[in-house]
């Protein structure tokens, strides 16, 4: 994610937090209930037992939660329980643009078999989605079975997604050379 130096953000903005494992859906009904707005990106995930159907609602990035506050709120959300701390690009504190929380909206809502992983950064070709509500999109094509694996990064929160595509969504651009 892209991250704006706050010092001439007057306005509530979108942080990225830091949570204790497992509690990012507590954090998130926690700070809403002192009216801050939260979000944290969830897949619901069914599973078929012999004798029942569990959907389970899972957190897309573990140990993260956003929120949208101004810095007179930064107190309150710190104060909350199982938040430790806002994601800070080297000293400074940095907002989350509203356009990549949009897309992990965009992400969790239509898709299926979304993983979320360190970057690893590999070779492959660069693609944009050209249907769809990931329309526009631009990621790389990471493996090429019966289905596209198309990534997306997220590179300030050292983490990628990986989503299967049909491939008539996709447009190649060009082909990239990522080795380091």
């Amino acid at each position: 994610m892209t991250f704006i130096k706050r010092e001439a953000v007057k306005s509530a903005e979108w942080y990225a937090i830091h949570t204790k494992y497992k509690c990012e859906k507590f954090v998130v009904h926690s700070l809403r209930s002192k009216n801050v707005m939260a979000y944290t990106p969830v897949l619901s995930i069914t599973k078929k037992y012999t004798r029942k159907v569990v959907v389970r609602e899972i957190p897309l990035i573990n140990c993260y939660a956003f929120v949208k506050v101004t810095p007179d709120q930064f107190v309150k959300v710190l104060q909350t329980e199982f938040v430790f701390s806002f994601l800070k690009v080297g000293n400074e504190m940095g907002t989350v643009k509203q356009e990549e929380i949009d897309l992990l909206k965009r992400i969790t809502g239509e898709y299926e078999n979304v993983e979320a992983e360190e970057i690893e950064y590999a070779e492959g070709t660069e693609v944009e989605i050209v249907s769809g509500n990931l329309t526009g999109v631009k990621g790389i094509l990471i493996e090429k079975k019966s289905k596209h694996n198309f990534l997306v990064e997220l590179r300030s929160l050292s983490y990628q997604l990986k989503i299967n595509v049909d491939p008539n969504h996709l447009r190649v651009i060009r082909k990239v050379n990522l080795a380091m």
